[in-house]
């Protein structure tokens, strides 16, 4: 037996008679916090570059898809063997240029069009481009799918210069709705700010959701610089003023960025 068979077999064991009884609580409903936990376990991991860590959070990751495909068996709906074909199958289809000699390659932009392509082939006739990206997924990374979509559609700016110039424009709004002091046109334009902050990330590329990410890292590392800082001086940042914070945070960037 593989590894993967092993596998199989434990959770089969687990869900089983005489097997776990936390595991054999289990439903599809209640693995949803657990799924989603693990994915971002697993992305950290990369973020860090621990390959022992993503090795190790991967298997998490997968011992989840093979639980929720053995509950699916037990209701008669599919196994993991379905899973398996189903997503093997789909790869080759949509990989013409890989695994068809008699195909022609068209580079990368042609290629990322005819995918979309074939994946709104297998959709019903009343499909939309934008079908098919969860509406759970992190707002950011959300927006960045979304306009993905539109652009495979081919629907976007035809260079940076063009989403640039869109930033601009959607600051300006965004000043005009503050100087208004209207609270709900200054959410929408902060909005379509933000949406179009995400196109200029796909046009750099930058996918907003890393950038995001590793931005929010780099200020809690300052943070909490500036706060050993202030400690060693016998200071608190809750006790200090706004001037004096300034040039500790100054001091604090100098070194971190050293």
């Amino acid at each position: 037996m593989s590894a993967f068979d092993d596998l199989i077999a434990i959770v089969a064991r687990l869900r089983g008679e005489d097997g776990c009884p936390w595991d054999r609580a289990q439903t599809t409903s209640s693995m949803r916090p657990y799924l989603l936990e693990e994915t971002y376990e697993v992305l950290h991991a990369i973020d860090r570059g621990d390959d022992a860590e993503l090795a190790k959070e991967l298997g998490d990751l997968l011992f989840q898809g093979v639980m929720l495909s053995r509950m699916a068996e037990e209701r008669g709906a599919f196994d993991i063997g379905d899973v398996l074909r189903g997503i093997a199958d789909k790869m080759v289809e949509r990989h013409p240029h890989v695994f068809d000699e008699g195909h022609a390659v068209q580079g990368d932009e042609g290629e990322v069009r005819s995918w979309e392509a074939r994946k709104a082939a297998e959709r019903p006739d009343d499909h939309s481009a934008l079908d098919g990206v969860p509406e759970t997924l992190p707002a950011l990374l959300r927006a960045h799918r979304i306009s993905e979509k539109a652009s495979g559609a081919g629907f976007d700016w035809s260079e940076v210069a063009g989403v640039r110039a869109k930033v601009d424009e959607e600051l300006r709004e965004l000043d005009q709705a503050i100087a208004e002091q209207d609270d709900q046109k200054v959410g929408e334009e902060f909005g379509d700010l933000l949406f179009t902050l995400v196109n200029l990330g796909r046009f750099l590329p930058v996918g907003a959701e890393e950038a995001l990410r590793a931005a929010t890292a780099k200020f809690e590392t300052r943070f909490r610089a500036l706060e050993r800082a202030l400690a060693a001086d016998a200071r608190s940042v809750y006790h200090t003023d706004p001037d004096t914070l300034e040039s500790y945070w100054a001091a604090v960037k100098e070194d971190t960025c050293s």
